[in-house]
């Protein structure tokens, strides 16, 4: 296929942004439509200036875009919606990508756990592919239902897959401290978001074991494992408008050298995935606006305990811009189109 047409559900998010300007730009992917369930029938460019020549189209409703007949959707609706919503597409066999959480987790109770709500369409999680294409490519080419996944997980699974899935390393355990920028915690206004909340702070949220993003996390780090993998996941919201910095402590009989060694070796011909040094360890600065993930382990200087340091931009590699890297690979497009 040489063209294809896409339309975006929920576009005013800060997910939604991100994919009109990648698409705008996407040598092979056409803006079909683009719908709001707050802004129907207001021009896309009215509410994100910097979209003005881009993509000047008007928003549409949830009704008028079920009608829609596109060659792929992208869904940046939350959790517990946005299945509802992606199902019609998915039964007109629509590919279909959900950047929320809905299809990631891969059985109905372990989401109703998690997200304290019922799976509208259970009988498509064991269709969903979960959408980290340095580990799932094959099955993302023949995806209908594409799970992509959450940012904080891109940014702790990239480092540690590796590791579990290389004979003789053994992982006893893994604590993951993220720092997220305030982008991460969506558009909708919360008291927490606010500029002299967040400003000149820095504070946990849902540590312990309340982060629902500990579901995906554990459940493909078991599936690599053979073996029920937990971690302990403290996440943070940091003073930055976007990106996420992951720093990860590793219970591991490697050294940080032969790590670094294995996800060096693991991702040799990966586009997006760039290994640094102890020397040159990862930044938020290094990766915005980009859909790069940058990973480098060092000693810990306590045996048998290593650190890894990921960084990426939460609203591209952990959101939108994976998202496209998913569609070029389901559409047989050059992976990087629209991205570099």
């Amino acid at each position: 296929m040489d063209k294809i047409t896409v339309g975006i559900l929920g576009a005013t998010s800060y997910t939604g942004v991100e994919l009109v300007k990648i698409l705008a730009r996407h040598p092979q992917a056409t803006i079909a439509f683009a719908c709001s369930r707050s802004s129907p029938g207001v021009a896309f460019s009215r509410i994100f200036g910097e979209a003005k020549n881009l993509w000047d189209g008007a928003l549409i409703s949830f009704e008028e875009a079920a009608k829609q007949q596109v060659d792929c959707i992208f869904s940046c609706l939350p959790h517990a919606v946005s299945a509802e919503y992606c199902t019609p597409f998915i039964a007109k066999n629509i590919r279909t990508i959900d950047l929320s959480a809905d299809f990631r987790i891969r059985e109905a109770e372990n989401y109703t756990q998690w997200y304290q709500h019922d799976h509208p369409s259970p009988q498509l999680l064991k269709e969903a592919v979960f959408g980290l294409p340095e580990h799932y490519r094959d099955a993302i080419k023949k995806a209908t239902v594409l799970a992509n996944p959450g940012c904080y997980p891109t940014s702790i699974l990239l480092p540690l897959l590796p590791l579990y899935k290389t004979a003789g390393v053994s992982v006893r355990s893994v604590i993951a401290d993220s720092k997220s920028g305030v982008s991460g915690a969506g558009r909708a206004l919360k008291l927490t978001s606010l500029y002299a909340e967040a400003n000149e702070n820095i504070f946990p949220y849902s540590i312990g074991r309340t982060h629902r993003h500990i579901a995906e996390i554990e459940q493909e780090l078991s599936l690599a494992a053979g073996k029920a993998v937990q971690i302990i996941f403290s996440p943070h919201l940091a003073p930055f408008n976007r990106g996420i910095l992951s720093t990860i402590y590793i219970d591991v009989n490697k050294t940080a050298e032969e790590c670094s060694s294995i996800i060096l070796n693991y991702y040799r011909n990966e586009p997006f995935i760039r290994i640094r040094t102890k020397s040159d360890l990862p930044k938020v600065s290094f990766v915005a606006h980009t859909n790069y993930c940058d990973i480098a382990f060092t000693e810990s200087g306590k045996a048998g305990l290593v650190i890894a340091v990921c960084a990426i931009d939460n609203l591209i590699k952990g959101a939108s811009g994976q998202a496209v890297q998913n569609m070029n690979i389901m559409f047989g497009f050059n992976e990087t189109a629209g991205l570099i």
